[in-house]
Order: structure tokens, then sequence, then C-alpha cells
């Protein structure tokens, strides 16, 4: 393994860890657990499951892997704040979607070679990304991984 594969075997591992901590703290907390607040005032687990959906589903067209599976999440999980008359999925549905997407996911990411991964993402020009060639496919995943984790720790807070 060359020094690109190793960077590249480490950031998916970090991201593969995440979401299987996702997918066991999903399958340990209730429905009556993610409809509560984090904290009083604040999101509802139900509504950072949502959220991360969103976020994920997106990832999708920022890597050039595809459309969205579940574009009807972004008004409730990403362009409006958490409220309990917004119209949303069921929990059953948003668990459902989760295995999927995560399923999903990995199969696209198996797909792309450690090399591809340092390709530009298509949120920046190709003009753009010859001065910031940083701008690629894994800062994708990176910044993807920190989102998750940062959720992962409020939803912690429902055990």
């Amino acid at each position: 393994m060359n020094q690109t594969e190793i960077s590249v075997k480490i950031i998916l591992d970090r991201w593969d860890a995440s979401i299987k901590n996702l997918t066991s703290l999903l399958e340990n907390l209730s429905d009556a657990a993610l409809m509560k607040e984090i904290v009083p005032g604040k999101n509802r687990g139900i509504y950072l499951i949502g959220h991360l959906i969103a976020v994920h589903d997106d990832m999708l067209r920022l890597l050039d892997m595809g459309e969205k599976q579940y574009p009807e999440l972004y008004e409730p999980f990403i362009k409006t704040p958490d409220n309990v008359n917004t119209a949303m999925p069921s929990l059953i549905d948003l668990r459902k979607m989760c295995i999927e997407q995560t399923n999903y996911l990995k199969q696209k990411f198996d797909k792309l070679s450690a090399i591809e991964w340092f390709d530009k993402h298509t949120a920046v020009t190709s003009d753009e990304f010859k001065t910031e060639p940083h701008r690629n496919k894994l800062n994708i995943i990176v910044t993807r991984t920190s989102h998750l984790q940062y959720h992962l720790g409020q939803l912690q807070l429902l055990k």
C-alpha cells in the first residue's frame, strides 16, 4: 500500500467507524428518546437523524456520484430549523432511509480508487481547484465525518 492509499484508508475507516456508531446508536435509542430535545429548546433526536440523512444525501452531488436519494428531506431538515409543527417522515421511515443510504454510499465509495479521492468535488471550479487542490472529494469525507461526530455527541445525550 502506498502513502496515498494509506491516507485514503485512514479517512474512510474513520467515516465507516462513525457510521457504525450512528447505526448502533439508532438501534439502541427508542422512538420516545428520539422525540426528545437534546437539551431544552434545542433540536430533537428525530430532527438530527433527518438532518444527517439530508447532509449525507448531498454528498452524492458533491462527490459527483449521482443525484440525491431523498431530496424531500432538504426542506424539513436543512432549510428549516426543528419545529414540532413541521411535517417530517416517521422515525420508522428515517431509520430505514439511514440504513439504505449508508449502504448506497458505501457502494459508491468503494468504486473510487485512492487517487480519485483527490479529484475536485463539484462545489469547486476547475480554476479554483488549480490553486486549492485540497478542495477535493476526500476533504468532503473529512468534513462530513466531523459533522457526523458532532451530532453523534448530541444524540448520546438522549441515552
